[in-house]
């Protein structure tokens, strides 16, 4: 039995035994259940609902205690631009805390925005610079999407041409955006290009509708979704919009951007419980039911821009949701991939509908919406979840406190060094090097992303696989992660050269280094017992190395393994 057959019975077991109907038809266009009034009771999928008099987020959330200046200024730093502040700017904002606004302008017109919020993009696009599969062969140009990404987020293109252009770029004088579209795994190789493209094209249909619905759509791929009014049938109306975009041919890659083919292309289809082998009825492109008529003739330009509307509730609802999760690591809907009806309510809904109508108020600016966010008295105060450093996030943070990070920006992924047990597991291109080593300490949204094997660091850290579109990462506690940071090659060159240049700025005054050394690494002062501590440490430590600066690597090492330096707050 084929994989797909096997998840497909065992769904059908799962269900059956929770009670759940699972409608599979012959005919899935005959037999398609009609949308019901009760249909659009669901909370995501009626209008939005606006509260009147509530002007902002402190207007639906008792404000508590602020948050001290340091703190402050680490949690705004790392959220806006995924980088720690330098000691110079800790000390300015200390001396001066009612330029909080000015610091936040600074941030948001800074390229490191860009290439920070690119990557939470990049996630939910299931981008990555390879194939995967067995082979997983490299893709020359995909880098150019991501580039692409960067650069509409820092010049804050309006959110909905940037989410149009995803869909329809290449009708809209863009083609490089449409590498969203393509970003998924394939396998050229396959020795069935019919299958190849079935596949190809379900997961562009399964990621549209996770990434600017909410929705589980591709549980709709085999049989009419079990919990939500999807039906197979719209499933194969939303995947024909992409149909004349996917005509693969054998061993040839996909290409970075969409081409609209006019010849050759099959007719749109339902294929039968979801079987390339059986395609059913013919059908056109068209919405999802529950979201009202589809205008005659319609495009993929005109799914993009309904998609990106102000009047399409569930999309603004889904981008503020996910907007809301990044910036305080919690989203309001606690299920950002699925706001049906196996999902869970917002835990404040108005506020959720607020946000939603504020991302078009404010003219579709991204950097104007993390503004309303981060000037609330909600976001600057003392306690908030704790948010924990992503693995790129970490990788950057090192770099920047060690004064090594390259802010060279763009161009093809950087090939890092691997452990010698990692890459003598790999084929010979796949474990190839960038020969300048200056590359090596590019930001980690720069570096060669592979599916099959991603950076021992990121991987540890929870950075997903990009088999499929990432709306939430994990956030795992391993023993690994502490291993890696205290035993690691680059931890070890990281502290080395933190305690060289602290060396050279400060000499052997115990307190000085300590003092700097938490500067930079926890971006505040270090307290009186922290200094005395830190003293007894170097006194110690240094009868049990070489000498005095590898006892300084040593606490230097000490600092990157704390929390603090491992979580924003």
């Amino acid at each position: 039995m084929k994989p797909a057959c096997i998840a497909f019975t065992l769904l059908l077991i799962a269900n059956h035994a929770h009670g759940v109907a699972i409608h599979a038809s012959a005919d899935p266009v005959k037999d398609e259940p009609k949308i019901s009034a009760k249909d659009r009771e669901h909370w995501a999928f009626k209008p939005l609902q606006i509260t009147s008099g509530k002007t902002g987020i402190d207007d639906f959330i008792q404000p508590q205690p602020k948050a001290d200046p340091a703190t402050l200024i680490r949690r705004l730093t790392f959220d806006l631009t995924g980088l720690p502040p330098t000691p110079e700017e800790v000390s300015s904002f200390i001396l001066q805390p009612s330029s909080f606004e000015s610091v936040v302008d600074k941030l948001l017109a800074s390229p490191r925005y860009g290439e920070h919020w690119a990557q939470w993009w990049l996630d939910l696009a299931r981008f990555a610079e390879t194939d995967g599969f067995e082979y997983d062969a490299d893709r020359g140009r995909a880098w150019q999407y991501r580039d692409w990404v960067v650069d509409a987020m820092n010049r804050d293109m309006p959110f909905d041409e940037f989410v149009q252009k995803q869909i329809a770029g290449d009708l809209m004088g863009d083609e490089t955006a449409t590498g969203f579209l393509f970003a998924c795994p394939d396998m050229p190789d396959l020795n069935k290009q019919d299958e190849r493209r079935h596949v190809l094209l379900n997961d562009i249909t399964t990621t549209v509708g996770s990434v600017y619905l909410g929705l589980t759509v591709g549980c709709a791929q085999c049989h009419d979704h079990a919990y939500d009014p999807i039906s197979q049938a719209d499933f194969y109306r939303l995947r024909a919009f992409f149909d004349n975009t996917v005509l693969p041919k054998e061993r040839k890659p996909l290409g970075p951007f969409v081409r609209v083919f006019t010849e050759g292309v099959p007719a749109s289809t339902v294929f039968v419980r979801g079987d390339f082998k059986r395609p059913g009825p013919a059908i056109q492109p068209a919405f999802p039911r529950l979201f009202g008529e589809t205008p005659p003739n319609a495009d993929r330009a005109v799914l993009a821009k309904w998609l990106a509307s102000k009047d399409n509730a569930i999309f603004l609802r889904t981008m503020a949701n996910r907007i809301w999760q990044q910036h305080f690591g919690k989203p309001l809907a606690a299920i950002p991939g699925d706001l049906g009806h196996q999902g869970e309510a917002p835990s404040e809904p108005a506020l959720l509908d607020w946000l939603a109508a504020e991302l078009p108020r404010q003219n579709w600016s991204l950097k104007k919406l993390h503004k309303v966010i981060v000037m609330s008295k909600h976001y600057q105060q003392a306690a908030l979840p704790r948010k924990r450093l992503t693995g790129e996030m970490l990788r950057d943070a090192m770099l920047s406190v060690s004064g090594q990070l390259n802010l060279k920006t763009g161009g093809p992924g950087v090939k890092l060094p691997l452990p010698k047990e990692i890459s003598d597991t790999l084929l010979k291109k796949q474990h190839e090097v960038n020969p300048d080593a200056t590359e090596h300490n590019r930001r980690s949204i720069y570096t060669f992303a592979r599916r099959n094997l991603r950076n021992p660091l990121f991987e540890l850290f929870d950075r997903p696989d990009a088999q499929i579109s990432c709306a939430r990462r994990n956030e795992s506690t391993t023993a690994p992660q502490a291993l890696m940071l205290l035993n690691s090659e680059f931890a070890h060159g990281i502290a080395t050269k933190l305690a060289t240049d602290l060396n050279a700025a400060h000499g052997s005054d115990a307190a000085a280094l300590i003092t700097d050394a938490t500067q930079r690494c926890l971006a505040r002062q270090p307290t009186k017992a922290e200094i005395e501590a830190g003293q007894k440490f170097l006194q110690k430590q240094t009868a049990l190395t070489s000498n005095f600066q590898a006892a300084l690597a040593d606490y230097c090492l000490a600092l990157l393994n704390s929390n603090e330096f491992v979580y924003i707050d």
